[in-house]
């Protein structure tokens, strides 16, 4: 809720900041419109963000015109997903998932440098290049980037040089997004101004604006931290705790021999191993708990034969890694407490919020529907949310940005003038 000032009487009311919401869960395409067109009224705003369901992949090419047709904003922006997270006119946030769903959210920001982008991810520039000629790829001016909002389709290939050059030429600039979700339509998943397209699009977000970044990726640690004493490339070959080397499989065997029944049981299908970010920088996330400081990455293979274990990240010796399990439980603590300090990091009530959930979550992990929008708004009780269930969620930890699994990544839009 945008904070009253009585001087707002004597302001027009395109000078507010606004958020308007809808979500429909019709079946059809046009009826969807409709209901969303008709909630959300003629006034004009300054973004549009869309979010809709892979069911209405083959009449992607119409939607954006459709909308366009009805209402009024600026910008356009957004993508497809394997579910769909919106609000709707009562003020009721949902998550809407593998069902038909379209979530249209308009927004007006008085004082926002707002600049949409869209790129071809077949041709990257050089990460060993000077940082210009991807501020010139991208068109985005780093002097006004604050934030940055980043789709990718999942098509596209070169997604992690892409996320490494965004952050070689925006160090200062926090990014927020996910990979688009997979359809068998003969287009991308993208959406920007009226079109469908693929490779990658975006939006730089300046000015008194700014997208404050959530990552929550829902593990707990297990077992000592581990030093990595020999490894190659993603394969760890031994690691060390408290004086003692051993092979990963030893380790990982006296970690599961200490847990209960219970927990034995979830690390057949939840066990992950977290390497430890050594850039990891104080101020954005260092209210989050043990194990924050640890990117969660896949364990992807076991070679029985010497006791190495493989994950799904770059290793070296000298870092620091520890197994995690994955549940519930852990996963609301762990949101729970990033957003309550995300709020209390922000001078003023975030506009609202931007979700981007791995399929993986949703009520396959918390056993009920809604369950990260629940957590926010038991933070944030009247937080407008929209976004949308990925195929690969985007986010800064530990001083870089990353593609993750399992993770919810928010971006919380608050007002954050430069000049106060």
């Amino acid at each position: 809720m945008t904070p009253f000032s009585p001087l707002n009487w004597f302001r027009s009311p395109a000078a507010q900041a606004r958020c308007r919401t809808a979500l429909s869960s019709q079946t059809s395409l046009d009826a969807a419109v409709k209901q969303v067109a008709d909630e959300l009224g003629s006034a004009s705003a300054d973004l549009a963000l869309v979010f809709v369901s892979s069911h209405f992949a083959s009449d992607l090419p119409r939607l954006l015109p459709l909308l366009r047709e009805r209402l009024k904003a600026e910008h356009w922006l957004g993508c497809t997903g394997g579910g769909v997270v919106g609000t709707d006119r009562s003020g009721q946030a949902s998550e809407l998932e593998r069902s038909a769903a379209l979530s249209v959210t308009l927004l007006n920001l008085p004082g926002a440098i707002l600049k949409p982008f869209a790129v071809t991810t077949e041709t990257l520039p050089d990460l060993d290049g000077p940082a210009e000629r991807w501020q010139e790829w991208f068109d985005l001016d780093p002097a006004t980037t604050r934030s940055m909002l980043l789709l990718v389709d999942p098509g596209s290939s070169g997604i992690n040089d892409l996320i490494s050059g965004r952050d070689y030429a925006y160090a200062g600039a926090d990014c927020i997004g996910g990979i688009a979700a997979p359809h068998n339509a003969p287009h991308g998943s993208l959406l920007i101004g009226d079109q469908v397209c693929n490779g990658a699009i975006g939006l730089g977000i300046g000015g008194d604006w700014t997208l404050e970044p959530v990552v929550a990726q829902g593990c707990r640690p297990i077992g000592p931290v581990f030093a990595i004493e020999q490894s190659h490339r993603n394969v760890l070959l031994q690691l060390s705790a408290n004086n003692t080397s051993a092979s990963p499989v030893d380790c990982l065997q006296r970690v599961l021999a200490g847990l209960s029944d219970e927990e034995r049981e979830q690390a057949k299908d939840s066990l992950f191993l977290g390497v430890e970010r050594r850039d990891w920088v104080v101020g954005h996330q260092d209210d989050a708990g043990p194990g924050s400081a640890f990117l969660v990455r896949n364990l992807i293979g076991v070679d029985p034969r010497n006791g190495a274990v493989a994950v799904a990240e770059r290793v070296r010796p000298g870092q620091n890694v520890q197994f995690q399990l994955r549940e519930a439980n852990a996963s609301r603590q762990e949101a729970s407490q990033l957003l309550c300090a995300a709020r209390e990091r922000c001078e003023s009530a975030p506009l609202m919020g931007l979700l981007f959930a791995c399929l993986g979550r949703g009520s396959g992990l918390f056993g009920c529907a809604d369950g990260d929008v629940s957590i926010a708004r038991s933070v944030m009780a009247d937080l407008p949310i929209a976004g949308a269930f990925c195929n690969g969620e985007i986010g800064p930890l530990g001083g870089s940005t990353h593609l993750h699994g399992y993770t919810a990544c928010w971006g919380l839009l608050r007002h954050a003038p430069l000049n106060v």
